[in-house]
């Protein structure tokens, strides 16, 4: 065993330094590695440096803490996961449903839990299909919380969207709380620089986030309109001729303006490097766990990303020298990765784009083609099985699994249809009215930006 105890303290900033452990509201779940005989249960404790309390840290499914975790309990009996009719009863479940519920499906979910959706894709297109289907009282979203929250936002105030599983979190979207970025926002304003700057927050974002970036005239993104969203951006912050911002029009990426890109890093230095233009020194890191960001007023003021610190925990781990590495072991790869990676592996890949980017891209590769692929393992795992013609592997050697997507399983999937069938409404995603307002906004924006002709995946 690689681990046998971790002492955490509780204290949020060295706490949040601890990037094995994931959350939805304070740490929850921790993923010891062991060796050749798989994982191993090892209870992970937290010191409260107050010396009130310690608190177990459990890993996923084996335990809870109601103290330090949500969600982890269902009201009832969760199916037993060997329950071998799990698959008929969660089809029974739909079909006595019939139009009133909707399944939505991550395309990172298991093959267990797909099955059952009526539609699959990426988080702002199931959202959008959510909104699309007013006539359906449940929305299940097999996704995670942040997903079901915009779901929520989207769709009409009849409808109930509903979250499997509530410990369903997603590690990124915690890595942004909302006193952290209001703590940012003034030391951006400390630095006379908060007018010049508009935020822009990824998808993967909770709703408070949203709320923040909506309130403050931004806008979301995806990664599939990225750059569109930080030309935008940069086109709301007007010039004056000594770049105070009191001039009357934006000169856009050419001028004074600044972004704050929420929460993923990687996205908004790849966008703003490669798409933009904009160089590596334009872009600086503001680390909430650290006074003023860990940057100087001058470095603020020079910066024109400011970049949040946080990182996809799945395609964190990709390296440049796993690219280089399976360049060696599979002849003419083509290496197809996520921009959720980091600089260095999206300048070493072939290709760069959004999980449905990825989708078309295999989709239109002629047969005995050979790609790489740098994206969560269900995904690629369901591309290998649909394109057998195909040469189709992993970027990592190891397993790749988003720990918090697999929360969502077929007993959670039964248990909340089944209590919908006896009329009972578990785990449902309410966005705060005036939370939901302002995010409202920040989702408009971001629908409202010009349509690009459909771009048409390249082939070998």
């Amino acid at each position: 065993m690689l681990v046998d105890q971790l002492i955490m303290p509780t204290d949020r900033r060295s706490a949040g330094r601890l990037s094995a452990v994931t959350s939805i509201d304070g740490y929850k779940d921790a993923y010891v590695a062991a060796g050749a005989g798989g994982s191993t249960h090892v209870p992970i404790v937290a010191a409260d440096p107050a010396g009130s309390s310690a608190r177990a840290l459990l890993l996923l499914g084996r335990g809870s803490d109601p103290d330090s975790e949500r969600g982890v309990d269902c009201p009832g009996e969760l199916p037993a996961a060997s329950d071998p009719n799990l698959v008929e009863r969660a089809r029974a479940a739909k079909q006595a449903l019939g139009d009133r519920v909707f399944i939505l499906g991550h395309h990172y979910q298991r093959d267990e839990v797909i099955q059952f959706a009526d539609v699959t894709g990426d988080s702002f297109k199931l959202a959008r299909d959510a909104a699309a289907r007013p006539d359906a009282d449940y929305i299940v979203f097999c996704g995670v919380h942040f997903m079901a929250e915009s779901a929520d936002i989207l769709t009409g105030e009849n409808q109930r969207v509903l979250l499997p599983d509530l410990a369903a979190g997603c590690s990124m979207a915690d890595m942004a709380r909302d006193f952290q970025v209001l703590d940012c926002w003034d030391a951006l304003t400390d630095a006379g620089i908060a007018e010049q700057t508009v935020p822009v927050t990824y998808m993967n974002s909770s709703a408070a986030i949203k709320a923040f970036t909506g309130e403050h005239g931004g806008l979301v993104c995806t990664s599939s309109n990225a750059e569109r969203a930080l030309r935008w951006a940069f086109d709301q912050v007007p010039d004056g001729p000594d770049g105070s911002g009191q001039g009357v029009s934006g000169q856009g990426v050419s001028g004074q303006g600044k972004v704050l890109f929420l929460p993923d890093q990687h996205l908004g230095r790849n966008t703003a490097v490669r798409e933009l233009g904009l160089s590596l020194d334009d872009c600086v890191v503001y680390n909430p766990f650290k006074p003023n960001g860990g940057l100087t007023v001058e470095e603020l003021r020079r910066a024109r990303m400011i970049l949040w610190r946080g990182h996809c925990s799945v395609h964190g781990r990709f390296t440049a020298e796993q690219v280089a590495k399976v360049r060696e072991r599979v002849p003419g790869v083509q290496v197809l990765v996520h921009p959720e990676c980091t600089y260095e592996v999206v300048s070493a890949a072939d290709l760069v784009g959004s999980t449905e980017y990825i989708i078309r891209t295999i989709e239109a590769a002629p047969a005995g083609s050979a790609w790489a692929i740098g994206t969560e393992l269900n995904l690629v795992r369901r591309l290998a099985e649909a394109h057998p013609d195909k040469v189709i592997t992993f970027l990592e050697s190891t397993v790749c699994y988003c720990a918090t997507m697999n929360r969502i399983d077929l007993p959670h999937l039964v248990h909340t249809l089944e209590s919908l069938v006896r009329g009972e409404v578990v785990n449902q995603i309410i966005v705060e009215p005036t939370v939901a307002r302002h995010a409202r906004l920040a989702l408009d924006r971001m629908l409202a930006l010009p349509e690009l002709p459909p771009v048409t995946a390249p082939t070998t």
